[in-house]
């Protein structure tokens, strides 16, 4: 009975060292990472940009509760000025109409990256098989 065990884990267990990676193979492999990183960093640069957005909706919905003559403070760079109710809402109106732009640029870029990963995917799985890993541990 032993032996049977020791025949089966050998089986299951092969060495994979017959397998060969052309150059080209391996900048495709360099290229799928590097695009896995920025499609990471894109990730999280979405999520603060979403916040950036939902802290200016938030905002325009405070200032309505304020007085149509009272300044309101509002920040530019590292500098709070003070502006008046409508100039204020101006300012953060345009200030959201920015995010919203920068959020669609960073979800644009995220599906050429996309679409270039799952090409890259397609033919390296189909060239390694289960002799490599493309998944990410999400």
């Amino acid at each position: 009975m032993a032996a049977k065990v020791a025949s089966n884990t050998s089986k299951v267990f092969q060495n994979h060292d017959d397998v060969h990676i052309s150059f080209e193979d391996q900048q495709r492999i360099n290229r799928f990472a590097k695009h896995n990183v920025r499609m990471d960093d894109l990730k999280m640069e979405l999520e603060m940009k979403k916040n950036d957005l939902k802290c200016v909706e938030e905002a325009l919905e405070e200032i309505e509760l304020f007085d149509e003559e009272e300044d309101i403070p509002f920040l530019i760079g590292e500098v709070f000025l003070s502006h008046k109710l409508g100039k204020t809402q101006e300012l953060l109106a345009e200030t959201k109409d920015g995010v919203i732009k920068e959020i669609a640029s960073i979800e644009a870029k995220t599906k050429i990256i996309k679409a270039e990963m799952d090409e890259l995917k397609a033919h390296l799985y189909q060239r390694f098989g289960s002799n490599i890993s493309l998944e990410n541990d999400d």
